[in-house]
């Protein structure tokens, strides 16, 4: 689609024509600059006249033309696309203790597994958005600042290891490192961050005691979603329980409670991916909203189009102008 972003420029069109019309023609006088080439170049006995020959006439109009185009700026809109905006600032904290490796989610694979498929669909969906990632176990650390950058976040998230972290659950200490990197980071509003917590265990390491990180997350703006993996807890053989047995869920509902947010229970691959879709709904990416339509300026191409007409319009040396 072809789009004119002055089309007032246009009011400049007639502007020779007015010149012409209004202004006497230029006269030699007495008291100007002497060339004792001029004879030469226009020859002895040429008249004064304000006409120019007809070819010279067409050059002259013709880069009047397309000055005037180059100078109402045409433009090709394209396509309307999608384009990213600041949105919201979103943690993931990832429990990567040694209970993540337990296989006892669908076809065989570890809990990390699974979430590292899930969450890391999850996380390329959210344009718009900025993303950050906390690994922990005995002790949480930031593995990705809050970023655009989805594809690095995903990756890292793909690297994750099992231990890395320690072999212990600080989800007290993960809430905590969540709130000091939202703190030191201004670049977003306190209020648009949200976390969300995927654990498999209960809190049994670290300084800070979740409930406490909760109110604090609260006191920050911080809303927290938690989500427990792994199986559902079923009796087995002899009295003695199958599936994830150390889940502390009251602990993660009462997280999700103080802070506003919700918690959720992933059995398996198809339930995680559930619970990241409810998620999605609760809090819709921002940049998903707002369009823009590519510009291609086009003015440059009447402007030279107009300088090369000039050459032979200016330097045309022609013995009879009338």
């Amino acid at each position: 689609m072809i789009h004119i972003e002055w089309p007032w420029m246009l009011l400049c069109l007639p502007l020779p024509w007015l010149l012409a019309r209004w202004l006497p023609p230029a006269r030699p006088q007495g008291a100007g600059l002497f060339l004792p080439f001029a004879a030469t170049l226009a020859g002895d006995s040429m008249p004064v006249t304000r006409h120019l020959p007809r070819i010279r006439q067409v050059l002259f109009t013709l880069v009047w033309l397309l000055l005037v185009l180059a100078a109402i700026r045409p433009q090709w809109l394209g396509d309307p696309q999608p384009v990213p905006t600041t949105g919201r600032r979103l943690l993931l904290a990832v429990d990567v203790s040694g209970s993540m490796q337990t296989q006892d989610m669908a076809g065989g694979a570890t809990r990390l597994q699974v979430v590292q498929k899930v969450a890391g669909e999850f996380i390329q969906h959210r344009e718009g958005d900025q993303v950050g990632l906390i690994l922990f176990g005995t002790r949480p650390y930031l593995q990705a600042p809050l970023t655009r950058d989805l594809d690095t976040v995903r990756q890292f998230l793909n690297e994750a290891m099992i231990g890395v972290a320690g072999t212990q659950t600080a989800i007290g200490d993960a809430i905590g490192l969540a709130i000091k990197k939202i703190t030191e980071d201004h670049t977003g509003h306190k209020g648009d961050t949200v976390l969300i917590l995927l654990t498999d265990g209960g809190n049994d390491a670290g300084i800070m005691l979740p409930e406490d990180a909760a109110r604090m997350a609260a006191a920050a703006g911080l809303r927290i979603y938690t989500i427990g993996v792994g199986a559902v807890s079923q009796p087995g053989f002899f009295g003695l329980g199958g599936g994830n047995t150390d889940l502390d869920e009251d602990t993660l509902k009462l997280i999700a409670r103080i802070t506003g947010g919700e918690y959720f229970r992933a059995a398996d691959a198809e339930a995680l991916e559930q619970v990241y879709n409810r998620i999605d709904q609760l809090e819709p990416s921002a940049g998903r909203e707002q369009w823009y339509r590519p510009r291609d300026e086009w003015f440059q191409w009447p402007l030279g189009l107009a300088l090369l007409l000039s050459l032979p319009a200016v330097l045309w040396s022609g013995r009879r102008w009338a």
